[in-house]
């Protein structure tokens, strides 16, 4: 197994001390019970969506063994690890869920290859969480992996062969940045804002403000036995602050927000601060919203916002697959290819690819269209077009048409004149 050669490995290699705690807060992520980098953002429905909407996108997307020199698509074992089976707890839409989170998350995703010692081929794939991986070099420039285990806490050293790494965005090429440490001001930003509005409803969405009175308020506050009245520590309390204490005890909170408030000794209330719309609040909860869009790559129709006129979003759904998923894909193509395949293949021109047509099936028209284009055309028979469909062939499906009314000009009056022989004389 996979194990077994990075424990050998293990034994030459370079110590590697594991990811701990530490290590995470000393590269800039928040530190504190349950606020880890994923949580915290995750508070946010627009960064709680934008990943969903990514994760989902890579979970549905098939893989297929593609022939770069035929154009074939051969049957290969390594695709029932992919689209069966990846490992005994998985379905292969959930570790490829786990992988994209990962990689949003942390910057990286691993997946640990499980081989068999015998034939060496591919027998499991096992995401490991970012936060479990360190990649590091050694003198010679060789690549490794740290990983760390969940529950013992012992590190484990793995060669380059026996882990599939997709990175975000990249500085060395060795580690990836992570969207949300890139988002960190917008996010910190947008979590402000989050935590105001909580605060404002919390406390029955009343402004702070001041009671004044033309009574003089100095002095001491004096109990029901003509005594001054103190506090825990022994220090006397001023009529200030008795007065201050009473109003907050009867309207401060989420249930007296909103009680009726009797004010005498000719007290008058004057809020102080700005409302919500005077803050243009909900401006900038809308500007956060884009403001997040644009550092994943998502449309804001996906997020329920921006205009939602079909055709611009049809086009904004053309765009984030293009934009936004393909260069994801090509990195997950060319690595699969490298790592999962074997030399020999490889020089036989098999890769590993990722249907992304799966993202595209739900504008039935456009597809409809596109099919029809490439049927008329040639380049598709009816099976090829089935094939895409997920319908099995019919017989007479692998014929290619092609329409004979673009011809090329140089045969064009030969063909005229075929035509008008072989038309039937008029009665």
């Amino acid at each position: 197994m996979s194990m077994s050669k990075g424990l050998r490995y293990l034994a030459r290699s370079p110590t590697r001390k594991a990811v701990t705690a530490a290590g995470l807060i000393a590269a800039g992520y928040p530190s504190g019970g349950s606020e880890d980098p994923e949580t915290y953002a995750r508070k946010l429905s627009a960064v709680d969506r934008c990943m969903t909407i990514l994760a989902g996108s890579m979970a549905k997307l098939p893989n297929y063994i593609f022939d770069s020199r035929t154009r074939e698509r051969p049957d290969h074992p390594l695709l029932h690890v992919l689209n069966v089976r990846p490992n005994e707890a998985m379905t292969p839409s959930v570790r490829k869920e786990v992988l994209e989170n990962s990689r949003l998350e942390g910057g990286n995703g691993y997946d640990w290859i499980i081989r068999d010692p015998r034939t060496g081929r591919v027998t499991e794939l096992i995401p490991v969480p970012w936060y479990l991986v360190e990649p590091w070099k050694d003198t010679a420039g060789r690549i490794w992996y740290t990983v760390t285990h969940p529950f013992t806490g012992e590190p484990m050293v793995l060669p380059q062969e026996d882990v599939c790494h997709y990175k975000g965005s990249t500085r060395d090429g060795l580690k990836g940045i992570s969207v949300l440490r890139r988002a960190a001001d917008t996010l910190a930003s947008a979590r402000a804002a989050q935590e105001y509005e909580r605060a404002y409803y919390e406390s029955g969405g009343q402004p702070s403000g001041v009671l004044r009175t033309d009574t003089d308020l100095g002095g001491w506050a004096m109990g029901s036995d003509g005594k001054v009245l103190t506090r825990a520590d022994g220090s006397p309390v001023s009529l200030k602050d008795q007065l201050r204490g009473e109003w907050e005890k009867v309207h401060a909170g989420p249930k007296n927000g909103h009680r009726v408030a009797i004010l005498d000794l000719g007290l008058d209330y004057k809020p102080i601060a700005a409302s919500n719309q005077e803050a243009q609040f909900i401006e900038s909860k809308e500007v956060s919203v884009r403001d997040i869009a644009r550092y994943f790559g998502i449309p804001l129709y996906k997020l329920g916002e921006g205009k939602e006129a079909y055709s611009s979003n049809e086009q904004n759904a053309i765009e984030y697959v293009v934009g936004t998923l393909h260069p994801n894909v090509t990195q997950y193509e060319e690595e699969q290819t490298w790592k999962l395949l074997t030399d020999r293949e490889i020089a036989a021109g098999l890769e590993v690819r990722i249907n992304l047509m799966a993202e595209l099936r739900g504008d039935r028209a456009a597809r409809g269209q596109w099919y029809q284009i490439m049927l008329q055309n040639g380049p598709f028979s009816v099976n090829d077009v089935r094939a895409l469909e997920d319908l099995p062939d019919v017989p007479g499906g692998d014929e290619r048409r092609a329409t004979l009314n673009d011809v090329p000009l140089s045969i064009w009056a030969e063909l005229s004149r075929l035509r008008a022989e072989t038309r039937a004389p008029a009665e």
